[in-house]
């Protein structure tokens, strides 16, 4: 899985801007720290999608030797590391082995929330890759 390294800057009063040094022209913004992984995943989607080839994503070594962006961080802008996961628009069937107890308990809990047994696996995987 690839991730870019995203440049998080919060001004006073204001939402957190996202933007990405190594998608030049890629931004997106966040009410909420809790928004900024979503919102920049689906910045860096959108973006790769206009572009025929994706850009390499250069390290965190790379990143904080480059002036620019040792000049944001010193302006109070932090680095993150964003996740790109394809969005396919297709779902693929698979076999997957579950202790019984917890199959029981994850069908419980899809059956609570009236969600599918894939779709509260595919929920719970994704927030634990996002973090």
């Amino acid at each position: 899985m690839t991730h870019y390294f995203a440049l998080v800057h919060k001004d006073a009063e204001s939402a957190y801007g996202i933007s990405f040094p190594d998608l030049p022209g890629c931004f997106s913004a966040a009410d909420t720290q809790d928004d900024i992984i979503p919102n920049a995943m689906e910045a860096i989607e959108l973006y790769l999608d206009d572009v025929p080839e994706a850009p390499h994503s250069r390290d965190l070594e790379a990143l904080t030797a480059d002036p620019d962006i040792t000049g944001e961080l010193a302006a109070g802008a932090y680095l993150i590391a964003v996740p790109h996961i394809a969005n396919t628009n297709k779902t693929t069937r698979v076999n997957i082995t579950l202790n019984k107890g917890l199959l029981d308990a994850i069908d419980a809990e899809a059956s609570k929330r009236k969600m599918t047994r894939s779709g509260l696996i595919a929920q719970a995987a994704e927030r634990e890759i996002l973090g």
